[in-house]
């Protein structure tokens, strides 16, 4: 399930950048990285990823199994998502059924993986980090690091437009909507909690 929320968050990046609307901060940035350096763009997420996992250890975060598949699985699913998708579709309603459908993509995916609560994803991590090293709120946070992401990844060439302002507006609600709704099509599968040590009475009375 765990990575089957990842296989679904790489296809819609994919039905993103072939509906050509706008990325999201992030993925403007990986496109704009792999037209500089003839990379893919889910090896220039991968490698992105990675990158930003360096910045977590002064910022003393902790990588999880969900981290580590984030950045190894999203990026190939994205580059999958891309080989089976048509290119150059011009048809206006189609791109935005693309994107609306890239959207929903999105929120499966984070309903499928964001419960495990395994590790967030390398993006967040740093988010999340600058908030409790530097004293920053998460707006705050968030708004520094993905305004710089896209400013710098539409300074490489990264598609940036109606799109960008879409995922930028639709993804919190989305994965809010997808998360208060996933009970209804999907068992909760979470890691059991660690079991509790009895206390002194609770063993007495057991032996009882």
């Amino acid at each position: 399930m765990l990575f089957s929320g990842f296989l679904a968050w790489g296809f819609g990046l994919a039905l993103f950048v072939r509906a050509n609307l706008g990325l999201g901060p992030w993925d403007a940035f990986h496109q704009g990285l792999g037209f500089q350096t003839g990379l893919t763009i889910g090896t220039a997420s991968i490698i992105a990823g990675l990158i930003v996992l360096l910045f977590w250890i002064p910022l003393k975060e902790r990588l999880g199994l969900g981290t580590i598949g984030n950045v190894l699985t999203i990026g190939p699913a994205t580059d999958l998502g891309l080989w089976l998708l048509p290119e150059g579709i011009e048809a206006l309603w189609l791109r935005g059924a693309m994107l609306a459908a890239g959207m929903a993509c999105v929120g499966l995916g984070s309903a499928l993986y964001l419960p495990a609560g395994l590790g967030a994803g390398p993006r967040d991590g740093l988010m999340m980090g600058l908030h409790r090293k530097m004293g920053w709120s998460i707006r705050a946070s968030r708004t520094t690091v993905e305004a710089s992401a896209l400013a710098i990844g539409w300074a490489m060439g990264g598609t940036v437009g109606i799109g960008t302002l879409v995922f930028a507006l639709g993804i919190g609600p989305v994965v809010q909507a997808s998360l208060a709704h996933s009970h209804r099509f999907l068992r909760d599968w979470r890691l059991p909690p660690p079991r509790q040590d009895l206390r002194p009475n609770q063993q007495r009375n057991q032996r009882t």
